[in-house]
């Protein structure tokens, strides 16, 4: 597993649909998840410590936890199926480990109310994480880098595509309709 923060929750401009920006702790590696605008409120409340007057859903589930002397340990997204995340929520009860299946988006809103780890399973990052092109003037940069043949070019061109369908979803499909959500790569169906 590798560990993450919470990047961003970025809102497309045509579609205003939301997404999530997970960076990797220990690299320059992003994962982008669809998220409804409902949990990119939840998230983003808890981000910026808003009070309000009732407790939200996630606040909730908090205290029940707490409540129950139970105990969040970390939160993962453990799997991408059919183009759909799949989410983890590790809880210690009673000196047992309890793994509550979850959307990746109620998972990050449970995390940033218990101030618990965020963690990608390797195989999800190497699949779908994006690294952005390294500024030329920042780094070291040699002409015969560009003819230099990549071993993992194939697979590099692969993740540009899902990163490309990634940026052709930030806009109003072609009928103008920005409400379906569920069939967009990467959302979360449930």
């Amino acid at each position: 597993m590798i560990e993450v923060v919470i990047d961003s929750i970025r809102v497309g401009l045509m579609s205003q649909q939301r997404v999530v920006i997970l960076r990797e702790v220990d690299a320059e590696r992003y994962l982008a998840i669809w998220i409804d605008p409902y949990m990119a409120e939840q998230i983003t409340f808890a981000l910026q410590e808003v009070e309000v007057a009732r407790p939200m859903t996630h606040d909730l589930i908090r205290e029940m936890l707490r409540s129950l002397e139970a105990r969040v340990s970390r939160v993962e997204v453990r799997a991408l199926k059919a183009d759909v995340f799949y989410g983890n929520i590790v809880v210690e009860v009673d000196g047992r480990t309890v793994n509550v299946d979850s959307r990746p988006s109620d998972a990050l809103a449970i995390a940033v109310r218990t101030h618990v780890p965020i963690m990608v399973s390797r195989e999800v990052m190497d699949a779908v994480g994006i690294v952005p092109e390294e500024d030329l003037d920042e780094g070291e940069f040699s002409p015969d880098d560009i003819f230099e043949e990549k071993p993992q070019a194939e697979e590099a061109d692969s993740r540009l595509e899902v990163f490309e369908d990634f940026l052709d979803n930030l806009s109003i499909g072609e009928d103008g309709d920005d409400d379906a959500e569920e069939d967009e790569p990467g959302g979360e169906n449930n």
